[in-house]
């Protein structure tokens, strides 16, 4: 998270728990639907598959940011929002096909074919709006990609590597954003990306902050139940506002630390009674 001149109050939370309300939607879909989505890990929920798992994730994020760093340092600004309009238009499809099949699965009419046009059809559309104008539409759209993401990922990822997965996150975006290549973005290449991050009055936010906090609510929700998912969203938002506090000192900070940690915590602490 970052701002220009900011002061922090409560309607900054506004997109992120838009974000999380459409993450408990989109998870509910999945929860009650009769599809099986495909696990979103590439090693088995094991001690060791779950710390790979953490891992894969962390290269996924630290390799992406530095691509761009270093597409941006050479000036190739063009291959950036090439690559950018590229990475919205194929999770925009994939997961307008994933929520179309689980709704389509309710009523026993699935059809693959309209099914991949509409989700076609959202994905152009969502993409003009995005990368082309300039009107409020696109920012709700970043909010709900954030949450589509995030429940697709909490869905679909088993729990110890959901929670390693999220821990890890939040250490290396301390990293990231004070040592790495997300702050040297966000401090002096965040114009180029519109669609990954999402300006909301004087602050920033990363369309990947908003996506891993419906992933931990969202994996709440469909592991755990409706309670440990309210609460962990109660914490999200408490970390997310104390972030926000912090940043009437700083110019960035990181969106991760806070959120993950009173979000887990909470959640977990409910599971238990």
């Amino acid at each position: 998270m970052g701002r220009d001149a900011f002061k922090a109050s409560p309607i900054y939370l506004a997109p992120i728990l838009a974000s999380l309300i459409c993450g408990f939607l989109c998870t509910y879909i999945l929860k009650v639907s009769y599809i099986q989505p495909p696990q979103a890990v590439p090693f088995p929920d094991n001690p060791s598959g779950s710390i790979g798992n953490a891992l894969y994730f962390v290269i996924l994020v630290s390799s992406g940011a530095t691509i761009i760093l270093i597409l941006l340092k050479i000036r190739w600004g063009k291959l950036v929002t090439i690559l950018k309009g590229a990475a919205l238009a194929v999770a925009f499809f994939l997961l307008s096909l994933v929520y179309l099949s689980a709704v389509f699965s309710l009523f026993s009419v699935f059809d693959f074919k309209v099914a991949a046009a509409a989700s076609t059809f959202i994905a152009g559309i969502a993409c003009h709006i995005i990368l082309k104008t300039r009107s409020r539409l696109g920012d709700v759209l970043i909010v709900i990609l954030g949450g589509a993401l995030g429940a697709f990922l909490g869905a679909t990822i088993p729990a110890l590597s959901a929670f390693l997965i999220l821990l890890l996150l939040a250490v290396y975006d301390i990293f990231a954003v004070y040592r790495g290549a997300v702050g040297k973005i966000a401090r002096d290449g965040i114009e180029h990306l519109r669609g990954l991050f999402l300006s909301f009055r004087d602050a920033q936010m990363g369309l990947g902050d908003l996506a891993f906090y419906s992933m931990l609510s969202g994996h709440m929700l469909m592991n755990f139940g409706l309670y440990p998912c309210l609460a962990s969203i109660v914490g999200i938002l408490l970390g997310c506002f104390l972030t926000f506090k912090l940043l009437e000192k700083r110019s960035i900070f990181p969106g991760l630390p806070l959120p993950v940690a009173f979000g887990l915590s909470l959640g977990l602490l409910t599971s238990l009674f």
